[in-house]
């Protein structure tokens, strides 16, 4: 079958919202088809050939964020709160497995969540699930249930002042290292992580100053850093209106962020989300469970990447605490047979959500850290490599995950629970997981001396 950007309509498209009225989607659609592109096919290149480096054990991919952003919440806190824990759980890694961190944010276009059912019921009154900002919103009235074509173009301009200002803090010196106090979180100085991270600062800004002295002069290296942008390529008329040719470069680009992924509820064969993923030039990450079987994953990724080149796909596994250690093997051992390149991401998260008996969605801390340690067991066991770590997490100081060093209880949960779907990591267990890989890594590096 020939691909083209509308293509995938030949095929069965899962998880897309109805729309009531054609008129004015068509007209949405017109006009982002308009507008201008929010990432460019070089960062995309960038990306690329950096997750490659990830492959081959010279990276590390750190990308967390939000479960689903929210259109109210675009502001100037909440986007560098964000971007402070992410550069602090790099800095975390960098410093303690000496290599480069990939930084991949779920941020400007993550408006967009799959649901496990398509309506949503409390008493009598039953409506359409939320399924994120850019769809419809999270009210319990049947107008704010109701999908709004308008939403696909309020999350692209939410989306383009988001990065807009990601690229002016990046190029402006917000992570300069001669400046760590550009990160600090004022609710953190505190936290049980709080000391072990200064010392680290302090460390490396001494080391930083030393070297400088010896250089006579400054290491612009260390002022400006890459970040890089994603989200799950769910809804795909929004999808295919920012896919795009650029000049001098052959394929086509999806242009609305540099990395999208494949949901684990959308990653059939033969159906629409990998039909749409399949022609575009970006690198694909694809989600899998412990249901997948290692022929279809192994057929999945021919699907995607035909030519088997190094950094397109990255397979995201979120298996669960309790299934990771008898269910990853056999899907390594399958890409493995088949010489398969890939880079290998865990998402610890998403097999480890359950409800309280108040009916929250929750997830507990020590099954998180679990699978994470599990993961890089298999991995070492098979003779594979785990390249990174998919996260979601917030800068905010919310209680929506329990345990952690804090000790959060699901009597906490209502103290500062903001998210309308998923439940985060907060600071303080964000940077518990970060020095829990960064122990890892070099745990594995001074076993291979």
């Amino acid at each position: 079958m020939t691909w083209s950007p509308e293509s995938w309509r030949s095929k069965t498209a899962n998880q897309q919202p109805v729309y009531s009225n054609q008129s004015a989607l068509d007209a949405a659609i017109a006009r982002l088809n308009q507008l201008p592109p929010l990432v460019t096919s070089w960062e995309i290149h960038s990306l690329r050939q950096q997750l490659a480096e990830a492959e081959q054990g010279r990276a590390f991919v750190l990308q967390g964020g939000d479960c689903s952003e929210s259109i109210d919440d675009c502001s100037t806190d909440s986007i560098v709160r964000n971007l402070k824990v992410l550069m602090q759980m790099s800095f975390v890694l960098t410093y303690g497995t000496k290599k480069q961190i990939i930084r991949i944010g779920r941020i400007a276009g993550q408006y967009a969540k799959p649901r496990s059912s398509s309506e949503e019921t409390r008493g009598e009154v039953t409506l359409p699930v939320y399924r994120g900002d850019i769809i419809n919103r999270s009210g319990f009235t049947k107008t704010e249930r109701e999908p709004d074509p308008t939403l696909l173009l309020r999350g692209y301009e939410h989306a383009a002042l988001t990065l807009n200002f990601i690229r002016a803090l990046s190029a402006g010196g917000f992570a300069d290292l001669h400046h760590p106090e550009n990160w600090e979180m004022e609710f953190a100085k505190d936290s049980p992580r709080g000391k072990q991270y200064h010392s680290m600062v302090e460390s490396i800004t001494n080391s930083l100053q030393f070297m400088e002295k010896v250089l006579g002069t400054g290491i612009i290296a260390s002022r400006g850093v890459e970040y890089f942008t994603s989200h799950e390529a769910l809804h795909l008329t929004y999808e295919q209106a920012q896919t795009r040719t650029v000049p001098r470069r052959t394929g086509w680009y999806n242009l609305s962020t540099h990395f999208p992924w494949i949901g684990n509820r959308t990653r059939e064969l033969e159906g629409a989300h990998l039909e749409y993923c399949r022609g575009i030039q970006n690198p694909i990450g694809v989600k899998v469970d412990a249901m997948i079987d290692g022929d279809e994953l192994v057929e999945l990724t021919k699907i995607l990447n035909p030519q088997n080149e190094p950094g397109r796909i990255t397979l995201i596994h979120r298996m669960g605490a309790s299934k990771i250690e008898q269910q990853l093997p056999r899907l390594i051992e399958a890409i493995q047979s088949n010489d398969r390149r890939v880079l290998w991401v865990a998402d610890p998260m998403h097999g480890n959500t359950f409800a309280t008996d108040s009916g929250k969605k929750t997830r507990d801390f020590g099954q998180i850290v679990s699978e994470l340690q599990s993961a890089f067991k298999v991995h070492t066991a098979c003779g594979s490599r785990l390249g990174g770590v998919h996260l979601e997490l917030t800068g905010e100081n919310v209680t929506e995950c329990v345990g952690g060093a804090s000790q959060l209880t699901e009597s906490d949960l209502d103290r500062a629970y903001k998210s309308a779907v998923d439940p985060r990591l907060n600071y303080d267990q964000a940077m518990e997981i970060a020095f829990s890989i960064s122990d890892q890594i070099k745990s594995q590096n001074g076993n291979q001396k």
